[in-house]
């Protein structure tokens, strides 16, 4: 499972990364640059908890087809039931912070890009003797952070 999350996590990041610089590059008002990147971390939070749902639900499922073919009694099926949604909700919160953790990266990969680009702008400034005004580089911070609907 180990390398399966991580190739997940390595490709959100990345994915994360190359839309954050496309979006943040992309000829378009800030407004509406913010505003896609909103959409797209709330549909991949949806998917996220859909998911979730989906596991939970399965695994329920699973553990009552299970229990009905081996004769465990309702109170040993209620606390396998209740194993599995705690072990869900840590899942949940771990991909929760790997979310965190890659939002993180991905505003310090932002940075660092527009920094270069602003370097090179006012390089290539000071090598023509005019002012690099064609280039303009914005950076959305402080995006609040959606909270929990339970």
């Amino acid at each position: 499972m180990g390398k399966k999350f991580s190739f997940v996590l390595g490709a959100f990041l990345g994915a994360a990364a190359g839309a954050a610089a496309g979006i943040m590059l992309a000829p378009r008002a800030g407004a509406e640059s913010r505003a896609m990147a909103a959409d797209a971390m709330n549909d991949a939070w949806d998917t996220a908890v859909d998911g979730y749902e989906r596991g939970t639900k399965t695994v329920a499922d699973k553990v009552a087809e299970v229990a009905a073919a081996s004769g465990i009694s309702s109170d040993e099926l209620r606390e396998k039931v209740d194993a599995a949604r705690v072990r869900m909700d840590e899942l949940r919160t771990s991909l929760s912070d790997a979310v965190a953790t890659a939002s993180a990266q991905v505003v310090d990969v932002m940075n660092t890009v527009t920094e270069q680009v602003s370097s090179m702008a006012d390089a290539a400034a000071d090598a023509n003797g005019t002012p690099a005004e064609a280039v303009r580089v914005e950076v959305v911070e402080d995006v609040p952070a959606e909270t929990d609907a339970e």
